[in-house]
């Protein structure tokens, strides 16, 4: 077996504008043609740099209060949406809107202007839909 490799380039295929009436993800010239068929999807995983966010501190941060809440338990970034963690990929559901030759409108996203737009997945639910999922209560009750 031979050693992991311990680290990677990642290069953005896109960036998320916020200027308009909806987001839009920008899709940068070479990688247009990767859009072919989308438009036969409601909804895209959307995955993105959290690049105003990357400190050695933050990389650094393993356990959080999710949400931001001292009232949820201390949680490690594996567990949580947090956007502090080792490696700073972000990952949304967004619902689409409408597909042009290199722009996805999506209804929302939870990225700032000028995010990084690492890589673009059309949403398939699970089939049949995931069964004895489990959540914890800080999940369930938004963290009140």
């Amino acid at each position: 077996m031979s050693e992991m490799q311990t680290s990677y380039q990642v290069f953005p295929v896109g960036v998320v504008r916020l200027g308009g009436e909806r987001p839009v993800i920008e899709i940068f010239a070479p990688f247009q043609d990767a859009l072919l068929g989308l438009e036969g999807f409601s909804h895209t995983l959307v995955l993105y740099w959290f690049h105003e966010n990357d400190s050695p501190e933050k990389r650094r941060t393993l356990r959080v209060h999710p949400r931001k809440n001292p009232a949820n338990p201390l949680t490690g970034v594996f567990a949580t949406h947090s956007p502090s963690r080792p490696n700073l990929i972000a990952l949304t559901r967004c619902r689409i809107v409408s597909i042009g030759p290199d722009t996805v409108e999506v209804e929302k996203i939870d990225a700032i202007d000028g995010s990084p737009v690492l890589d673009i997945k059309c949403f398939i639910p699970d089939e049949p839909p995931l069964e004895n999922v489990r959540i914890p209560d800080w999940v369930r009750h938004g963290g009140q």
